[in-house]
């Protein structure tokens, strides 16, 4: 079963404002999906505040990490600026293929990339636009983490 960690960055949910729904919309999916969710916290906004949360996270895992709120244009939305400076390298074409998925995802500056044995993802905040991100990739998750855990570089039947 592959293990997934989901980071809600949210001065709103930090200060006990705001409910985590996105972070809650993307367990539930990422358990209908065969994940097994291993953490799910929330920090405020602020590329330090998520570039150490997301070295923390991700010691020791190997797995997917979701991100989800701070990729906007908001003054403090500075998820993707922290999360570019931990990345070992970007995916692009994932970023892309999110934005892809939602008529809104123009507004979405969200980066993926690799840490270590762990493959991150920003989503967007609401619950409508991060899952929607989220199914744009689900067919290249498990291609994408069994690479980078180092196996079979085969590329899966239906890409032949």
């Amino acid at each position: 079963m592959p293990a997934a960690k989901i980071v809600t960055v949210s001065d709103g949910v930090i200060a006990g404002t705001r409910e985590d729904r996105s972070g809650q919309a993307l367990q539930e999916r990422l358990s209908g999906l065969g994940y097994e969710v291993a953490d799910r916290i929330a920090v405020a906004d602020g590329a330090e505040n998520v570039a150490s949360t997301l070295r923390g996270v991700a010691a020791g895992f190997a797995g997917l990490i979701v991100t989800t709120g701070g990729t906007g244009f908001g003054p403090r939305d500075l998820t993707p600026e922290g999360t570019r400076e931990v990345l070992d390298r970007l995916a692009p074409g994932l970023a892309e293929q999110m934005r892809a998925a939602s008529p809104l995802g123009g507004l979405s500056r969200g980066v993926a990339g690799t840490l270590g044995s762990c493959l991150i993802m920003n989503l967007p905040g609401s619950p409508r636009g991060a899952i929607e991100s989220l199914d744009a990739v689900v067919p290249l998750l498990e291609h994408a983490l069994g690479l980078i855990a180092g196996g079979d570089t085969e590329h899966p039947a239906s890409s032949r």
